[in-house]
């Protein structure tokens, strides 16, 4: 019983040093349509999500707490509002812990192998994206690529250079050579 005890001890520390990692690792992240969520509430299998797609709308249907928005937030800001709306009447401590489980997608269109949308990776730079979408074509111009980034409200295309840092919802176009 006690080794059993100690197992499982272990095996849920993992988890939360691994939750830690990624939390520090999505830090900044802010949260919009098409990323997916986990949401955890301990003891609370009910309240407990493993993966919550946030909707077009930027916003999520939670039990006792309706529609929430939380496009523009990060985790921690969704995890401090579940927890806040579960306090006064639901749950006495509730103890909450959101992490993104799968970021929105970018898109890579133009002179590349396999245009289209890539699921997003932390860390990426527009070198690894392109391989992602299956190289450069041949009539690629791989000094000239535009991107649309998400975070921009004007939506203006911008040149970037291979070693810019991909966000999820960004949209690249690869122009091709004159000949």
């Amino acid at each position: 019983m006690i080794k059993g005890f100690a197992h499982c001890v272990l095996l849920l520390s993992a988890l939360l040093l691994a939750a830690v990692g990624q939390a520090q690792e999505a830090g900044g992240y802010t949260l919009n349509a098409g990323d997916s969520i986990r949401i955890y509430v301990y003891g609370e299998p009910d309240l407990t999500f493993e993966n919550l797609l946030v909707g077009q709308n930027g916003r999520i249907s939670y039990p006792f707490l309706g529609e929430l928005t939380v496009a523009g937030k990060t985790a921690a800001q969704v995890q401090q509002a579940l927890s806040d709306g579960l306090k006064p009447d639901y749950l006495i401590d509730p103890r909450v812990s959101v992490s993104v489980v799968k970021y929105r997608p970018f898109f890579v269109n133009g002179e590349v192998k396999r245009p289209g949308g890539v699921d997003f990776q932390p860390g990426l730079t527009l070198r690894k994206a392109i391989s992602l979408a299956g190289g450069f074509t041949e009539r690629a111009n791989k000094k000239r690529v535009l991107v649309i980034a998400d975070n921009d409200p004007a939506r203006r295309e911008q040149e970037v250079n291979l070693d810019y840092r991909v966000q999820p919802g960004d949209i690249f176009t690869v122009q091709d050579t004159f000949f």
